[in-house]
Formats: C-alpha cells, sequence, structure tokens
C-alpha cells in the first residue's frame, strides 16, 4: 500500500511544461480528492493531451469563452466540464497563461477510499465482480466516484482539497501512446498515453 503522508504534492512549476510532456509525466501520479475527513486517491493510468493552437478537438480552438477561459490561465487548475447530458469530466490545465492547453484524465487505479467510490458510482456496498475494473476506467466514472462536479472549476491544484501527489517516475516503455478516443476533430494526433497492462485504462 501506498503511503501519501510520505509523497510530495506536485508544484507549480509541473504544470506550466508543454502539455503532451505533462500528459506523460502525469502518468503514475496520484491524484487525491478530500472531501471533510474523507479521502479519495488513485493512480492516474490513462490521460489525453489537448492543445487549442492546432488541435479541433479542444475546447479552446474556438478561443476563449465562458466555458473554458480557465484553460487559458497558468497550469495547475482543474477544468472541469458536463458532456453529453451525462457526465463531467476533469481536466488538468498545463502551460504558460494563454496557452489553451489540458490534459484530460481518462483513467485511474483507486487507492484510498474505494468503498466510497463504488458508493457513489453503483450505490452499493461492495462491488461486483463483473465490475472490478469498471469503477474509475473512463473520465465520466472518475468524476462520479471521485465527486467531482461543477463546483471544482478552477480549482487550484497547489491547494488542500483537489491536489496531485508525486510518485514513482514511469519508464518509456511501460508508456504506450495511441490516438485519442471518442472524438470526431483531429483523430490523428497521437496524444493519448497509457501504462502498459494496467487493467483500469478505459480502452486498450
Amino acid at each position: 500500500m501506498i503511503d501519501l503522508k510520505k509523497l510530495s504534492k506536485l508544484n507549480k512549476n509541473f504544470y506550466i511544461r508543454d502539455v503532451n510532456i505533462v500528459a506523460k509525466n502525469l502518468l503514475g501520479k496520484i491524484f487525491v480528492h478530500n472531501i471533510g475527513f474523507k479521502k479519495l486517491s488513485g493512480i492516474i493510468v490513462e490521460v489525453e493531451a489537448y492543445d487549442g493552437s492546432i488541435d479541433k478537438a479542444a475546447h479552446t480552438f474556438i478561443a476563449k469563452t465562458k466555458r473554458n477561459e480557465i484553460m487559458f490561465e497558468q497550469g495547475g487548475f482543474l477544468y472541469v466540464y458536463f458532456t453529453y447530458g451525462a457526465h463531467f469530466c476533469c481536466n488538468i490545465v498545463t502551460g504558460r497563461k494563454d496557452a489553451g492547453t489540458a490534459v484530460l484524465i481518462r483513467g485511474i487505479e483507486p487507492l484510498d477510499g474505494i468503498e466510497k467510490m463504488i458508493k457513489n458510482r453503483f450505490g452499493l456496498s461492495e462491488l461486483p465482480k463483473n465490475k472490478k475494473f469498471n469503477l474509475t476506467n473512463g473520465p465520466g466514472k472518475i468524476c462520479q466516484a471521485f465527486e467531482i462536479n461543477k463546483s471544482h472549476y478552477g480549482i487550484n491544484l497547489t491547494g488542500n482539497e483537489i491536489y496531485l501527489l508525486e510518485n514513482k517516475k514511469i519508464k518509456d516503455k511501460e508508456i504506450v501512446t495511441t490516438t485519442r478516443i471518442g472524438i470526431k476533430k483531429s483523430i490523428d494526433l497521437p496524444w493519448r498515453y497509457y501504462l502498459k497492462d494496467n487493467p483500469h485504462v478505459s480502452k486498450k
């Protein structure tokens, strides 16, 4: 079991780099949401990068709007949006101010607060065997399990409510690079990264 108390919080410098560098480096890091005295956490195992300067699938490609304005801030904030009228998705804002880049969190391997995540997702006290890897293997599932919604839009990730922790560095040979999924624009960009053989990835 990973002792979170021994891990340091990622600082601002981690987030203000190029979006694809940050995306790869996010793999293996630990995502934490403190809710009162309850801690929900998990290892990031799958991400996708978005860059509005060249990427038609990025929300910032159409320029600044009320919805995407946090993506134009300096890296280190949480961008949360509602999609398909069904679920929220959370993104890590990256780069310098006005870069318009962010990383979508697509897959997490749960650590702390699994019982609470199960209740949040399925309304059950125990996870059915056929749902073992279905708890946080998708962006909408992550937000539901981690209780992330529109109220968390713009949260500073160097604060104490939602933040990321340093963890062991992932080797390049452990990372799979593919095109992104679930989009219809800029589909050829190889900007999806996930941990090889990890069962909590949304789609191999």
